[in-house]
């Protein structure tokens, strides 16, 4: 992981609010968030949580299930922003070797929240099996890139990544 330059942030930034506006289409109850993959300075795909088909019918958010004790998963009923973002380069065709994921999060006035850890094996594996290089986080200490590997192993911890 290496934090971004103060000049390489400007440019940085523009992907994230790209990604902030993306997350504004989000069906979710709970959060919203978006990501948008860059490659060679372009944006070729972007993604926001929603339930499949970002259709309202198939909402759970705050649904409570009957889940036995000790089973893992993943609660939401949401297509995850990283997720929807590979299937729509994949729609269209766009090979995402070498590219960069961009992930964001934004409150109910669609302001930009910033990173606060790694979470989603989920997303993490996904975004390693697409072949994207690095994985682009904003924390309160900078713009965080990391290699997709890195940001795999740390959603195991499910903690804060050290510094």
């Amino acid at each position: 992981m290496r934090i971004a330059l103060p000049a390489e942030e400007q440019g940085l930034s523009k992907f994230f609010a790209e990604a902030a506006k993306t997350a504004a289409q989000s069906l979710c109850l709970r959060a919203h968030c978006g990501s948008v993959i860059v490659k060679d300075g372009e944006i070729i795909a972007r993604g926001f949580n929603s339930p499949p088909q970002n259709n309202a019918e198939f909402r759970t958010c705050l649904d409570e299930y009957e889940i036995p004790t000790g089973f893992r998963h993943d609660r939401t009923c949401c297509i995850h922003a990283e997720q929807r973002a590979i299937m729509d380069a994949l729609k269209n065709g766009r090979n995402m070797q070498g590219s960069r994921i961009y992930f964001t999060r934004v409150d109910e006035a669609g302001e930009q929240k910033k990173s606060t850890r790694l979470q989603c094996t989920i997303c993490s594996r996904a975004v390693l099996d697409a072949s994207i290089a690095e994985f682009v986080l904003w924390f309160d200490d900078g713009i965080r890139i990391y290699d997709t590997a890195e940001v795999n192993a740390l959603s195991y911890e499910y903690k804060t990544p050290k510094k």
